[in-house]
């Protein structure tokens, strides 16, 4: 197999903070992500004193992947996964629906650190754009650290054919969908069913997309953008109960 397969984009957007240990919010209905309104995107960081990156933070996501910008290189290497099936727990955090694998699911490394699988969520459409293209759906794989340090892998969608993976979640996400309620019991999943698709991928450091924004988190996003059909898109955004058109942040302004 030839180098060319090794290769891999990075977007050298790197700043040096003080990293903050916030975690991911578990109910996300204190926000929205209507711009017009008082608690949406442009306001996060006015909710409460502890969200305050989300508008004050200077290396935030989602940002505008361009190729452009993005350096080749394969120093980084392949994404090094060691994942592994686990129980799960599905769960409506009011704008999107989260896979939660209790105890972890595995782990990726970088730079040395091993960083745990414990949740995935969708967002609807994408959050992050390639070249100012907007896609359909993106899956975050969220990862952390002992020391509490996020890496979050991102996969997008495009309309076409079905996706497998949430080929499986569907009678999960239609039983949440029937129901008022947020969470349930879904079992053993392997995340190494997950498709990625592709060995290439972007990599830089920006923040969480939810509130608390928290900044120094290491994103890798998969260069290839693989599909997922009109109806599973239309049954994530049923099970989330939520009337919003969109559970995506606004792209973020880099220097």
């Amino acid at each position: 197999m030839g180098n060319k397969s090794f290769l891999f984009f990075v977007l050298f957007i790197v700043f040096c903070i003080p990293f903050t240990l916030s975690q991911e919010v578990d109910d996300e209905h204190e926000f929205s992500y209507d711009v017009n309104s008082p608690n949406g995107p442009n306001h996060w960081g006015e909710i409460h004193p502890e969200w305050s990156l989300c508008n004050n933070g200077d290396m935030q996501s989602p940002i505008d992947i361009t190729h452009k910008r993005a350096q080749t290189t394969s120093k980084l290497g392949r994404l090094d996964r060691d994942y592994k099936p686990a129980n799960t727990t599905l769960i409506n955090r009011g704008h999107d629906m989260m896979l939660t694998w209790i105890g972890g699911a595995g782990h990726i490394h970088i730079n040395g650190t091993e960083y745990q699988l414990n949740r995935a969520h969708w967002h609807t459409p994408t959050e992050h754009t390639i070249n100012g293209r907007r896609f359909n759906l993106e899956l975050h794989l969220v990862h952390q650290s002992m020391d509490k340090k996020f890496a979050v892998v991102g996969i997008l969608y495009k309309i076409g054919r079905h996706d497998s993976f949430l080929a499986k979640m569907e009678p999960y996400l239609k039983a949440l969908a029937s129901t008022r309620e947020v969470e349930k019991s879904v079992g053993t999943i392997d995340p190494r069913e997950i498709k990625f698709g592709s060995r290439k991928y972007y990599r830089y450091i920006g923040s969480l997309t939810t509130p608390p924004c928290n900044q120094s988190v290491i994103w890798t996003i998969v260069r290839k953008v693989r599909t997922v059909s009109r109806e599973q898109l239309c049954i994530i955004r049923e099970a989330v109960h939520d009337v919003a058109d969109a559970s995506a942040r606004p792209i973020q302004i880099v220097g």
